[in-house]
């Protein structure tokens, strides 16, 4: 999650976020070389001679100025174009898992799974236990084992949400009527923090999102009793309604 005063991103915890770093620092630099040119051109236009007709007139620096624009786009367009087909692309994915935006809460269903499903909403500021973060701890985290490549199918029920996860690199809309997907690895373990990124109604900023990634036995013990605790609880209602 971030940190106070943090003004850059949040540590990469996906391939493609650190992709996405590089991308940006890379871009950044362009920028900066940029703005230094301009600058430098403009203090030595005001102090220098370099604003007599010759130099207006030039033929040489109106060819310098329409190629090297166009070579600083072909420079930015290129990792762009790649990052962009490494988000995209969706090889045999592990375990798929579809999260659907309600006003205000999450609900996943993990499809490889049968009856394997919850709705996780945002603990009150008042349950909160020492170390839990205010307005970003769900009753129920998304729980995913590392190092898998994992499918998410992002839709919403009422109106538009937004499925984000900085510290993966992920960012997909929740449209009604609609299932959009998205893929990420997690490549260490620990607990990944997001928000509705859609601003969805009064409550948007209270259906927070959290991501935990663990090593794959873990995540098999987890989902197995996940499972034993929902047929435990079909039993109970098969029997009282047996009852009645």
């Amino acid at each position: 999650m971030a940190h106070p005063s943090q003004l850059g991103f949040q540590d990469a915890a996906s391939p493609v976020m650190e992709e996405l770093l590089h991308f940006h620092d890379h871009a950044l630099m362009i920028v900066f070389l940029i703005s230094t040119l301009v600058l430098y051109i403009i203090v030595a236009m005001v102090s220098t001679k370099l604003t007599n007709k010759y130099i207006l007139d030039s033929q040489e620096i109106e060819i310098v100025w329409t190629v090297l624009p166009a070579v600083i786009l072909v420079l930015i367009a290129l990792p762009s174009l790649r990052i962009l087909y490494l988000m995209d692309e969706i090889n045999d994915p592990h375990l798929t898992i579809k999260a659907m935006g309600h006003q205000w809460y999450w609900s996943y269903e993990y499809t490889d799974y049968e009856d394997l499903g919850f709705d996780s909403y945002m603990i009150p500021t008042k349950d909160l236990t020492p170390g839990q973060f205010r307005l970003l701890e769900a009753d129920f985290r998304m729980v995913v084992p590392m190092e898998s490549p994992i499918r998410v199918l992002v839709s919403a029920e009422d109106v538009l949400h937004s499925w984000a996860v900085p510290s993966l690199g992920v960012k997909m809309d929740g449209v009604p009527g609609r299932l959009n997907q998205t893929a990420f690895i997690a490549s260490r373990p620990g607990v990944f923090y997001g928000q509705c990124s859609e601003i969805c109604g009064a409550n948007h900023s209270f259906m927070p999102i959290v991501v935990e990634a663990v090593p794959l036995e873990h995540f098999e013990f987890w989902s197995s009793v996940l499972l034993d605790m929902a047929t435990m609880e079909e039993v109970t209602l098969m029997m009282d309604e047996d009852m009645c």
